[in-house]
């Protein structure tokens, strides 16, 4: 018998970008089927126990336990629970205009809607989905952080194929993965030894390839980024000069404000009122 849960909130949300409907979990009768037929949200199945088969565009699928399927709207699908061993699977289903990029980054297709499940994430959610009806008013948040778990799950495991992607060198790919760490830790006490560590590459070496590729070393360019955020927030902000420092990575204002007047020939202050007396209509 399966056990059938809807998002309470689920009817008044006006086509988000991402947004759980329903989920479930049933232990089949041997010869179970669905379909064929189609549906016009998405719906994963995670296989936890037993056997069955997928059948999608002439294609037949064999799965098993810890694998999963995605059924896509408005594509005929048949599925089938095997008679001797008859599988246990969970469900969800969800819908958003922001499905079709996120899929994107899998190697999911209509024609092999099949994948390895992530057996940290997947294999709980429709327990932890249940549970999350418990918060009340909280429940919406919960469920989306677990709808958002599960994408970067399958992204995570059954990422899209090298061949898919534009094609990155690998030193090239280094360095993209230095900048995003770069842009989300600038503001914290990140040190270049940190930065080589998370990378796993040699400090001297990743230097190079900084300087190869954007003409400066990492201490640097983290440097220049730190001070050009700076100037924005003295153009666009009323922030005291410390303030600024510290939502830089700066702890000691003093140090800011000399590091800032090297690279732009002027204190914050005088930056500032330089910015403020333009903006004044004689």
């Amino acid at each position: 018998m399966a056990d059938f849960q809807y998002n309470p909130l689920a009817p008044h949300t006006a086509e988000p970008e991402l947004h759980l409907l329903f989920w479930g979990k049933e232990a089949c009768a041997p010869g179970h089927a669905v379909g064929p037929g189609v549906r016009d949200v998405y719906k994963v199945h995670l296989v936890h126990q037993g056997t069955g088969i997928v059948r999608v565009m002439d294609k037949e699928y064999a799965l098993g336990a810890g694998e999963g399927f995605l059924i896509y709207p408005q594509v005929l699908t048949y599925y089938e629970a095997d008679a001797v061993q008859p599988w246990v699977y969970s469900w969800l289903g969800f819908t958003g205009t922001r499905v079709p990029d996120l899929l994107k980054r899998t190697r999911l297709t209509p024609e092999r809607p099949v994948f390895p499940m992530d057996m940290q994430v997947m294999p709980f959610l429709y327990e932890r989905m249940t549970e999350a009806l418990e918060l009340g008013a909280a429940s919406d948040l919960r469920l989306s952080i677990l709808l958002h778990e599960y994408w970067a799950a399958l992204i995570g495991e059954y990422p899209a194929s090298r061949a898919a992607r534009p094609a990155v060198g690998k030193q090239e790919g280094y360095v993209h993965q230095g900048l995003e760490y770069l842009h989300a830790h600038y503001s914290e006490q990140v040190t270049i030894g940190e930065l080589a560590a998370y990378m796993g590459l040699d400090r001297k070496y990743l230097s190079v390839l900084f300087k190869e590729a954007v003409g400066m070393p990492p201490q640097q360019y983290l440097l220049h980024y730190r001070l050009e955020k700076a100037s924005r927030l003295l153009r666009d902000t009323g922030y005291s000069v410390g303030e600024i420092a510290h939502s830089v990575g700066y702890r000691d204002a003093l140090l800011f404000s000399r590091m800032f007047r090297r690279k732009y020939g002027l204190s914050p202050r005088q930056y500032r009122s330089q910015y403020t007396e333009q903006d004044i209509i004689p």
